[in-house]
């Protein structure tokens, strides 16, 4: 979709769930050099060999509209809580370590696959940009979070991915800013990250075991604020939209229920205040339970 972004100025959107899949063509523009070094960077035969997959990929798609709770739509919501829960009874049931490093490390793959397949989508189509490259989606620091629990298990990695998976990646599974449907790539590449990343803490909360601690709430509320400033400091110098802080995303969301922006900026933090403390009760009530027992 062409949007006119002011004289001189054009924007090619492509939306791809929470990433904003934005690339901006401008005579002197930011965004061009950005374009420009990224193609310098990657070039030659693993640029052909990017372009022609895609090209494969491109004629056996119908590029359909993506239906939200659709066939292909409630399909990756099942698969991303029943595939962990069937590894995590698996997992229990062999009491055999090897065999939940080897769950963690397909699951580590298959994160780190995807963000590969994501970077290859762009050079094969020019969609080079602050806003497709920057890792800066609430949904990548989850990933890259959730990748380091996997590859090394910790406390303090493991409850910032399974919080802000929980409170984040959830709504865009839920929700997603995407316009195109199954086969489409870039609805492959939306759910295989989206639902991997749900997938991996849940498997690492009940094959794993790992869990929050009373502890982890003050320390994740200081990260998710690290990255709330982070995020709008990006959006000011590349002009994105991280974290939907600059703009709501345009399809149906939890959004349309919050005020105009920037007003909805404080809501967004009341209710990152209490989805951190919604996603930590079940484990208050299951911990007081267990006080109470003789």
């Amino acid at each position: 979709m062409i949007v006119g972004a002011g004289e001189g100025n054009r924007t090619l959107v492509s939306s791809l769930g929470s990433y904003s899949s934005t690339i901006e063509l401008r005579p002197r523009g930011l965004s061009i050099t950005w374009a420009w070094r990224a193609r310098k960077t990657v070039h030659g035969f693993a640029g052909r060999i990017a372009r022609r997959t895609f090209a494969v990929f491109d004629a056996v798609a119908m590029s359909d509209r993506f239906i939200l709770f659709g066939a292909a739509h409630l399909c990756a919501i099942a698969l991303a809580f029943l595939v962990p829960l069937a590894l995590a009874a698996a997992t229990l049931m062999s009491r055999n370590p090897q065999f939940e490093r080897r769950v963690r490390l397909v699951f580590a793959g298959l994160l780190i696959g995807t963000w590969i397949a994501w970077f290859a989508l762009l050079y094969a189509r020019d969609w080079f940009a602050p806003g497709n490259v920057l890792p800066m989606n609430l949904c990548d620091w989850a990933a890259i979070l959730t990748i380091v629990t996997l590859l090394r298990p910790g406390q303090r990695s493991y409850e910032l991915a399974y919080f802000w998976a929980m409170g984040g990646t959830l709504q865009a599974l839920l929700t997603p800013d995407l316009r195109y449907g199954f086969p489409d790539m870039r609805f492959d590449v939306f759910f295989l990250f989206h639902s991997g990343i749900i997938a991996a803490v849940l498997y690492l909360t009940f094959g794993a075991r790992w869990r929050p601690l009373p502890s982890s709430i003050p320390r994740v509320m200081l990260w998710s604020l690290v990255y709330l400033i982070s995020a709008f400091g990006v959006n000011a110098v590349f002009n994105t939209n991280f974290g939907y802080l600059s703009a709501k995303p345009p399809g149906p969301s939890l959004f349309d229920a919050m005020a105009p922006w920037p007003w909805y900026i404080a809501e967004l933090a009341l209710l990152s205040i209490l989805s951190i403390l919604l996603y930590y009760a079940p484990f208050y009530f299951a911990d007081s339970l267990k006080r109470r027992r003789p």
